[in-house]
């Protein structure tokens, strides 16, 4: 009776080393077959060059020459390969980018050919062989790097084919999608190429449609560009076409947004490749082609931005970044990141939004020294050890209460935090020697109608304060409004209100925002804090505001429904705080033009030293005693063209 121990399976060991054996034996017979096909290859192509020579009338004499001729040519040809390690390249992937070493195999073997040749009158005698004449040097040369490249070129189409066919019989229905493609540019190129190439794909790209005269009519990547974008109606109709992937990689929002409505006026479901911004190392990967999304409506201009002079300001320097694991600050870590500091401390008093941006980039293994600190910005003695520790050389400063709402109903958090913290964080910026410290600020402290935007025009002062305090320092404030799909935003809400099939719940009809991606936004603050001098308070060109009734429309419609049909939209009212428009004072004699196009220098008085202290006092007063009103009185007395009311709106 055999042993209940003793299994049937083969011993894993022994069943790797068999499939490593058979993998061997397969990879060996497979490099066999491509040694045999070349040399087939260079076999027929050689006698062709000969007859080509001779004008296909060979004689007998010539015959036997060029037979006795062709094993050495096709041998020297074939070791010329091997040299170059042309066959390290595997034939199913063969592309452009492998075309150097067959072309420098055949360069040297030619060469050595035409040697030879060249030394022919004294060879003759001993080997008659050698005396090969130029003509066919040259065509062997040409037909045998032509042959063997089509033979590559087959084999590839062939696996792509197959494999392709592989997954249509197990796809359900064996169904393919036929895809146009909007945009015959760069981005429209590498989409049509990707697609084509990849052997697991179900889509058909059909042809182009492009905006440019020049291009219509023309084949891009064995593709035809059929007409102009406004054609897509037609296009639909005439060649029932399932899907548009819009390749505008670099195009201005009004231009997308032009785009995505001749889409759904054509009733054809539209994906987007990602802003240039976005395409790594010139690929667009097919994964990455995307839903058309709010963001591309209010967010694709293309910021050009001054990469040396953010480089100099970030590389080989401390950075430290507060409120690092919000929406601006992951951002501004991820983009400080790629500019290569000595070391990057992230700061934040929530755990687990900063276990969420180190997590993230510790996956990305950046190479940067990474240190996560929890510690809140109020808390003086965890501050100044933060500091002590790290010596940051560069301090960027996100950390703050954003949502106006919220800070109407908890004003002293609003002063303690967004005012106190950043005098702290400023202060011990100076102390410890840093060379910038950058403060993020908001539109809403422009004339502000908030606590939350009176905070932040009072850190404002603060730190253009602190300019004058520690001279070696460079200060600087950023203003910007609204990011797209911050936390806090309303495009978030808009979404998960949609998504519970409504109402979506806007302010008033007639209320406009400025809107930018936190990607750009994080970008001008770089851009910012690298040509301020000290002092400045930055002023961000926002571009055109947008109705926030408009934005809730569209987003009902790119969610495939209709407003006021589907999704009904509600209108609650102005809360306490909010304004119906912001200003960012980026027009008229309110701002200096900078070297940048989107960033201005605000024309704003510096503060009076005693007067601030004086309003800074009253206010810790206010803090101390716990008394809103006062702290109200406070803010208004130190930010004059404040207008708050008296009192929290829930008391």
């Amino acid at each position: 009776m055999k042993s209940p121990l003793i299994s049937k399976t083969p011993h894993p060991v022994a069943a790797s080393r068999a499939h490593l054996r058979n993998r061997s034996l397969r990879l060996s017979l497979g490099l066999l077959a491509q040694f045999v096909l070349d040399l087939l290859v260079l076999s027929g192509v050689f006698l062709l060059a000969y007859h080509i020579r001779f004008e296909f009338t060979l004689s007998a004499s010539s015959v036997r020459t060029m037979l006795l001729q062709l094993p050495f040519v096709v041998l020297w040809q074939w070791l010329c390969l091997l040299l170059f390690r042309a066959y390290r390249r595997m034939w199913r992937f063969t592309s452009l980018i492998d075309l150097p070493p067959f072309v420098v195999a055949f360069l040297a073997s030619g060469a050595g050919l035409a040697l030879v040749r060249a030394m022919a009158p004294r060879l003759a005698r001993l080997i008659p062989i050698t005396v090969l004449p130029y003509s066919v040097i040259i065509l062997a040369t040409l037909l045998g790097l032509g042959g063997v490249l089509t033979l590559r070129v087959l084999r590839r189409l062939s696996f792509e084919w197959r494999a392709r066919q592989r997954v249509l019989r197990t796809a359900p229905g064996h169904s393919v999608s036929r895809v146009v493609l909007l945009g015959a540019g760069a981005a429209g190129v590498m989409v049509a190429r990707e697609l084509k190439n990849r052997a697991d794909s179900d889509q058909k790209v059909i042809g182009f449609l492009d905006d440019d005269p020049a291009k219509q009519g023309t084949i891009i990547a064995g593709i035809p560009v059929m007409g102009p974008i406004r054609a897509i109606r037609e296009l639909v109709e005439r060649n029932a076409v399932d899907e548009a992937i819009i390749t505008l990689a670099n195009a201005p929002r009004h231009r997308i947004a032009r785009v995505i409505r001749h889409c759904r006026r054509a009733g054809i479901r539209s994906r987007i490749v990602p802003a240039l911004y976005e395409i790594v190392n010139g690929h667009v990967a097919v994964g990455a082609i995307r839903e058309v999304d709010i963001v591309d409506l209010l967010g694709r201009d293309v910021v050009t931005l001054e990469a040396d002079s953010i480089r100099a300001f970030v590389r080989g320097r401390r950075v430290l970044v507060t409120g690092a694991g919000g929406s601006i600050g992951s951002e501004l870590v991820r983009q400080v990141a790629r500019f290569g500091p000595a070391r990057l401390c992230m700061l934040d008093q929530s755990e687990w939004a900063l276990y969420e941006i180190n997590r993230e980039m510790v996956a990305q293994a950046t190479g940067v020294p990474l240190r996560p600190v929890i510690a809140d910005i109020t808390n003086a003695e965890r501050m100044e050890a933060v500091f002590a520790q790290e010596s940051p050389e560069v301090v960027i400063h996100a950390a703050a209460y954003k949502h106006v709402p919220m800070m109407e109903a908890n004003v002293r958090e609003a002063v303690v935090n967004n005012i106190g913290g950043t005098l702290m964080t400023a202060r011990l910026a100076g102390k410890h020697g840093a060379n910038v410290f950058v403060m993020v600020s908001t539109d809403k402290a422009v004339n502000p109608t908030s606590v939350m935007g009176t905070t932040k025009r009072v850190a404002e002062l603060v730190v253009q304060q602190q300019a004058a305090d520690f001279p070696k320092t460079r200060y600087v404030s950023v203003r910007f409004g609204n990011v797209l799909g911050s936390s806090g935003s309303v495009i978030p809400l808009f979404r998960e209100q949609i998504k519970r099939g409504g109402p979506v719940t806007v302010t008033h009809p007639d209320m406009r925002r400025y809107f930018m991606t936190i990607p750009e936004a994080s970008s001008l603050v770089l851009q910012s804090a690298a040509l301020g001098k000290g002092g400045e308070i930055f002023v961000l060109d926002m571009g055109t505001p947008v109705k926030i009734d408009q934005l809730a429309r569209e987003m009902i419609r790119l969610s495939g429904l209709q407003p006021d049909i589907d999704i009904p939209i509600r209108y609650t009212g102005l809360r306490p705080g909010e304004k119906m428009f912001e200003e960012l004072s980026t027009s008229g004699e309110n701002v200096d033009k900078t070297k940048h196009p989107k960033i201005f220098v605000g024309k704003i008085a510096k503060p009076d030293p005693k007067a601030l202290q004086h309003g800074l006092k009253a206010l810790r007063s206010a803090v101390d005693a716990d008394d809103e009103a006062a702290m109200r009185s406070a803010l208004s007395a130190l930010v004059p063209e404040a207008t708050l009311s008296s009192a929290s709106p829930n008391r």
